[in-house]
């Protein structure tokens, strides 16, 4: 049977106040399952990557309500919800977010170290999946050394070394080439298919949405289709 990891209920996402509000976000109602991968496309500016940071805890909501695996995630306290995000949430973005001087391990260990991982088996495990990504040869390389795809690939390796339960990606092929693109869109689907994740991938490429279950729709701050 499926189950809906996340649901949000007539979600409202409004900047600013009175005359100068600025609606962002307008009564979005959804659900996503355990396991599926799914597409979010639309024009810029239609409410993508706030959906994205509001449905994930980053940002606050006006009104409405969001769930997490059945927890409401905009009723927790803030250290809570930053804890539920370390534990049970992976993001990868299109800049990549990669801290400069640490080496890529060191990068993808962070999160572990975050969730109190003991030292020395957070750094097998961040090994371990850089590994299986086919950065092996690259653990000790800092992303100033390492080109955009292989960036990218190590940014997919933090967003997924703690098994998370849902992972937000945010155009995570907008700064690649088709190569790159391709690899790392293969490589999402691989590992939704071998973890059986949660993934919203926000995206403009066509190429990426074909690849995932389902596509959904924004304009203008709700789903069209």
């Amino acid at each position: 049977m499926s189950e809906s990891v996340v649901v949000a209920k007539e979600v409202w996402k409004i900047y600013g106040s009175g005359e100068t509000a600025v609606p962002a976000l307008k009564g979005v109602s959804v659900e996503f399952q355990r396991g599926e991968m799914a597409a979010v496309m639309g024009p810029s500016g239609c409410g993508k990557t706030t959906l994205l940071n509001c449905f994930s805890g980053l940002d606050d909501i006006t009104r409405g309500q969001v769930t997490l695996e059945g927890t409401d995630i905009h009723a927790m306290p803030d250290r809570q919800k930053s804890a539920y995000r370390a534990k049970r949430a992976g993001f990868v973005f299109q800049s990549y977010n990669l801290l400069p001087i640490l080496s890529a391990v060191e990068n993808v260990e962070m999160p572990l170290l975050a969730c109190a991982t003991k030292p020395k088996e957070a750094r097998v495990r961040a090994s371990e999946i850089l590994q299986q990504l086919g950065l092996g040869d690259r653990l000790n390389h800092r992303p100033s050394e390492l080109s955009g795809g292989q960036q990218q690939r190590v940014s997919l390796a933090r967003a997924l070394v703690n098994h998370p339960a849902i992972v937000w990606a945010d155009e995570p092929t907008g700064n690649l080439d088709e190569e790159g693109s391709h690899q790392v869109t293969d490589l999402l689907r691989q590992l939704n298919r071998e973890y059986h994740q949660t993934m919203v991938v926000v995206t403009h490429d066509p190429e990426v949405a074909a690849r995932c279950d389902r596509t959904l729709r924004m304009r203008d701050g709700n789903f069209v289709s």
